[in-house]
C-alpha cells in the first residue's frame, strides 16, 4: 500500500446527550415551606388585607389597594427566594392600556405580576375567590374584575367595568384558560376570553410565566424554591377582530404565549 495513502479515521461514536436530572427537593424544603413559608405568607395575607381596607377609605382606594398588594407580593417573593428573570418588558410602552393574556400555573403567578408588571393593573378574577374572607373583600374593593364561568351573563356590570377601566388607561391583567394548569402545559382557552380586548379595540400583550408550576402547583402547599422567568411578548393587535372571527385571535395569542413558554420567540 502507498506509504501516501490516507486511511480513514474510525468514526467517532455519538456521545449520548446528558438528560437534565430533575432536581429533588426533600424533607428540609418540605419542612421549611410548611413551617417558615406558608405561615408568613398567611401572615402577610391576614396583617395586609385588614390594614389596607380602612386605609383606602382615605384617597384613591384603586391606587392605594394596589400598592398594597404590590407590597404583600413583594414580601412573598423575596421569601420564597425565586429571583425572576424578566425579559421583554423593556420593549412595551407600559403607558398604554394593553390587555396582558399570562399562563396561569400557580397561586404565586398573582405575586409575581405584582412585582414586575411596573404599572398599576387590573386583574380578572374567577367569582369563587369572594367567597374567602379578606382576600374576597380586597379584590372587591379594589376594583379587580369578576367573572363568573358557571354563569357569564352574572359578568356584564364586571365587563363594564373593565370596559370603563381600559378606557381610563388602566391596562387589564387576564388568564384566558380559566384557571390553573394542572400538568404544566397551557391549556386551550376559554371562548370569549379575549372578548374585552375586542370590544374595547386594545392590544394583547402575550406573557409567559416559566418556573412557576415548579414552584407550586395545585393541590400542594409545597413551595420548592427556585429561579423563574417573565417572558413578555410583543402586543398582537386587535384592529379588524370582532366577535365572529374572536378564535383566530384566540388561537393567535395562545401560540404567542406557547412560544414564549417553550422560549422560541
Amino acid at each position: 500500500m502507498d506509504s501516501a495513502t490516507e486511511l480513514p479515521e474510525a468514526a467517532t461514536p455519538a456521545q449520548p446527550a446528558t438528560a437534565e436530572v430533575p432536581r429533588r427537593y426533600g424533607w428540609f424544603s418540605r419542612l421549611r415551606s410548611y413551617f417558615i413559608f406558608d405561615p408568613l405568607i398567611w401572615m402577610y395575607t391576614v396583617v395586609l388585607g385588614i390594614i389596607s381596607i380602612p386605609v383606602s377609605l382615605f384617597g384613591n382606594k384603586g391606587r392605594i389597594l394596589h400598592g398594597f398588594a404590590r407590597f404583600w407580593s413583594r414580601l412573598i417573593m423575596v421569601t420564597i427566594a425565586s429571583p425572576t428573570k424578566v425579559t421583554g418588558m423593556d420593549a412595551i410602552d407600559t403607558s398604554k392600556p394593553y390587555v396582558y393574556a399570562v399562563n396561569h400555573a400557580s397561586a404565586l403567578d398573582i405575586p409575581a405580576l405584582y412585582v414586575y408588571l411596573p404599572f398599576e393593573f387590573r386583574i380578572a378574577f374567577k367569582k369563587e375567590l369572594l367567597a374567602y374572607p379578606i382576600v374576597g373583600w380586597h379584590l372587591k374593593r379594589s376594583g379587580q374584575i369578576c367573572v363568573d364561568q358557571q354563569n357569564p351573563a352574572r359578568s356584564i356590570s364586571s365587563i363594564r367595568a373593565a370596559l370603563k377601566s381600559l378606557k381610563s388607561g388602566i391596562p387589564l391583567v387576564i388568564f384566558p384558560e380559566g384557571g390553573r394548569t394542572p400538568d404544566g402545559e397551557i391549556k386551550p382557552f376559554l371562548p370569549g376570553a379575549l372578548f374585552l380586548a375586542i370590544k374595547a379595540q386594545v392590544d394583547i400583550v402575550p406573557v409567559a410565566l416559566v418556573g412557576t408550576f415548579d414552584l407550586l402547583p395545585m393541590n400542594t402547599y409545597h413551595i420548592k424554591c427556585r429561579p423563574l422567568e417573565m417572558r413578555v411578548g410583543l402586543p398582537i393587535s386587535t384592529s379588524g377582530y370582532t366577535v365572529r372571527n374572536m378564535d383566530a385571535l384566540s388561537d393567535r395569542v395562545h401560540q404567542a404565549v406557547v412560544d414564549l413558554h417553550k422560549g422560541s420567540i
